[in-house]
């Protein structure tokens, strides 16, 4: 079996990596340019792609492919009508990140609420070694026990978010940007009512038709000014034109965003221009990628591939188009 992981870097070198070596003979690209892919995936049968597009025209010249390994939940880069018109079948692995996404979501909350980085440095810069008092209180932060932790978008991520949160004392409530997600033992609010009163707001929903756009300047001014925003779900759902005008009126007390509308983020993003720096934490999209997390992502990724040679799933349409 001919398996070709066209970006490799971007689940790192986690200690499981090479045990895809077991399923055949395995090429490893850390990148792949879109420039590259074509040639890449020609002589392939499985090949894995975490964010490299697939496209209708990249399936069609393809003419060994049996099996594309996303090696992600979001399956967007993959032309999946394509790929089933050509017998080709598509895998992901979803769920491996929940945990990891649920931790770094509250070490994001933290770190705006206690103002960790600046205490460090009044430590370090020497100044509290001349204080005239044992602590210091300029920065003020407040408990999460019996504050409104509001969630948009209460599945396993948000889920889990939502226990550590009660876990803290917190009351949480959710809005379901489906509309649909009903049957949860939380309260259930609308987006008005969860954005006005909550005191912290954490986003965890996928990038859709509900959801584009969804938290723009007009909806940051109806939040509570001492409220902090949290989005580790997809960039896009939070205007970043609009966080930005909102951060430095202060309309709120900070915001913290892992996922950015276009991801390496643009060097002219308004985000990175702000003047209230302190209000603002933004990470390159890492909330998803614990070791634990991306070990367990391969392993879904081996149990995918072993799943089909292992079933010997090739589509009658595609023995047409194979070789002889």
């Amino acid at each position: 079996m001919n398996i070709v992981f066209l970006d490799a870097k971007t689940v790192g070198n986690v200690p499981n990596l090479s045990d895809l070596n077991s399923l055949g003979e395995v090429t490893y690209y850390q990148t792949t340019s879109p420039e590259e892919t074509e040639a890449r995936i020609r002589d392939a049968e499985v090949v894995i792609t975490n964010k490299v597009v697939i496209d209708r025209r990249l399936i069609e010249h393809a003419r060994k492919l049996k099996l594309i390994c996303v090696a992600a939940t979001g399956m967007n880069n993959i032309d999946r009508e394509a790929a089933a018109e050509a017998g080709i079948q598509v895998k992901n692995v979803a769920g491996y990140a929940s945990r990891s996404v649920a931790q770094c979501t509250f070490a994001l909350i933290f770190h705006l609420l206690h103002h960790i980085s600046y205490y460090d440095q009044f430590v370090k810069s020497g100044l509290y070694s001349k204080s005239d008092i044992f602590t210091n209180l300029d920065r003020p932060f407040w408990e999460l026990n019996g504050k409104q932790f509001g969630i948009i978008g209460l599945g396993n991520i948000g889920s889990e978010v939502a226990a550590i949160a009660t876990a803290f004392g917190a009351k949480v409530a959710y809005y379901s940007t489906s509309g649909r997600n009903s049957d949860q033992p939380y309260h259930r609010m609308s987006l008005d009512e969860l954005l006005s009163k909550s005191d912290i707001v954490s986003i965890h929903a996928p990038l859709n038709e509900n959801t584009a756009g969804l938290i723009g300047y007009e909806q940051l001014e109806t939040m509570k000014r001492e409220a902090i925003l949290v989005n580790t779900g997809r960039g896009g759902i939070v205007n970043e034109n609009g966080l930005a005008r909102a951060i430095d009126e202060e309309r709120i007390a900070g915001a913290a965003l892992d996922v950015f509308e276009n991801e390496p983020i643009d060097r002219d993003n308004p985000l990175l221009k702000v003047k209230n720096k302190e209000r603002l934490v933004l990470v390159p999209h890492i909330t998803w990628s614990s070791i634990e997390a991306r070990m367990e992502l391969m392993e879904g990724v081996k149990h995918n591939i072993k799943e089909f040679i292992n079933g010997d799933h090739i589509c009658p349409k595609r023995l047409k188009k194979l070789p002889k």
